[in-house]
């Protein structure tokens, strides 16, 4: 075991359990607005959460942040996507410059982007965004390992170390984000180990294979995981042998977000395999994870389900970047909005409430 290792498996023994007090407080708040038990569904929930992992039944969200995670696969070189490496470093500059889809919906949400040159591509130092490599791109996951073990630990404490940074400089809720072409084979790959699952059940187009591009994705997975012969009890293994450093940073991030009370907003198929790696390390951590919306990778909802966290959004998204994240921002606002200025039974005149089967 390494230092990197060492490290985080020390960060990980210091979770704490959610803080029932709070969120109870939380509960008993919403309970007090004058409009009927339960109404707002799972945006009441998600306040409640929210409370519990920051130990405040007063909620803020404000300042926030999406983390864009950005790293190239060495996994492409097997066909496995509509387009080349190079992609991965074009986006992450536009990304900087304000131009992505992810850019243009995180203005509506008031919400700040940051890209993370996680290891891209021969990619220099760019204004604008977060030098943290951990290497020059991963491995090809079909021939073998896609990273040392150490380098997977790295990654992890990269994403902890992005949380602390941005809590301290005030921030209050993170989505996470991703850019990395071949993301989804190395998502698909390790989902389908974690979760004991056929590799065509829990593959799909990405960004638009054709039958033929699938079938040669599929292909470069079933062989990674016959070579690399990962250990599905082990989810630091999983992610050596199978991820990226786009995924093992933001499993890093779902951990910071439990370790110092930030919540996580997963994005799509490829947050949430990252979310649930995390879980698995540390099952403390899933206070941290709320889920914006249902990909339509065809294993999207199967992750979701393994995480035991039901979506904000049914959307049919499958951008990336970030997105679908973003895009759950606004309607916590509103929830906060009711939560915290909303009128109570008794200041609107109204008898309250009462749950159901306390009445006759």
């Amino acid at each position: 075991m390494d230092a990197n290792e060492r490290e985080l498996l020390r960060l990980l023994e210091s979770v704490t359990e959610p803080d029932e007090a709070a969120r109870e407080a939380a509960a008993r708040q919403w309970a007090s607005c004058a409009k009927p038990l339960g109404s707002l569904g799972l945006l009441e929930e998600a306040v409640e959460r929210i409370a519990a992992l920051t130990g405040s039944s007063p909620v803020s969200l404000s300042p926030r942040a999406v983390l864009v995670l950005c790293a190239d696969n060495g996994v492409v070189a097997q066909g496995v996507t509509q387009t080349d490496s190079s992609v991965t470093a074009i986006v992450t500059q536009n990304l900087a410059k304000g131009r992505t889809s992810v850019c243009r919906m995180a203005s509506v949400a008031n919400c700040r982007v940051v890209p993370v040159d996680m290891g891209v591509l021969d990619f220099p130092e760019t204004p604008g965004v977060l030098r943290r490599r951990t290497g020059n791109g991963t491995g090809d996951i079909s021939l073998g390992p896609a990273m040392t073990r150490g380098q997977a630990a790295q990654a992890l404490l990269t994403g902890i170390d992005l949380v602390r940074e941005q809590r301290e400089a005030g921030v209050r809720l993170l989505a996470t984000g991703e850019m990395g072409i071949g993301n989804t084979t190395t998502s698909s790959a390790v989902a389908s180990v974690l979760l004991a699952r056929p590799v065509p059940e829990m593959t799909g187009r990405g960004a638009g294979l054709s039958g033929e591009g699938l079938r040669r994705k599929i292909r470069a997975i079933e062989s990674a995981i016959r070579v690399n012969q990962p250990d599905p009890s082990d989810p630091l293994d999983v992610l050596a042998k199978l991820g990226g450093f786009d995924l093992a940073g933001m499993c890093g991030v779902f951990l910071g977000g439990a370790l110092y009370g930030v919540p996580v907003l997963a994005d799509g198929f490829i947050s949430t395999v990252a979310a649930l790696c995390a879980v698995r390390l540390c099952p403390k951590a899933k206070k941290a994870v709320f889920a914006s919306h249902v990909s339509a990778e065809p294993a999207g909802r199967q992750v979701l389900d393994a995480l035991g966290l039901p979506p904000l959004i049914t959307a049919g998204m499958r951008l990336g970047e970030g997105t679908g994240a973003v895009a759950a921002i606004p309607l916590l606002d509103m929830a906060l909005a009711v939560f915290a200025e909303g009128d109570t039974f008794e200041e609107s005149g109204i008898e309250p409430y009462v749950p159901l089967g306390d009445t006759e």
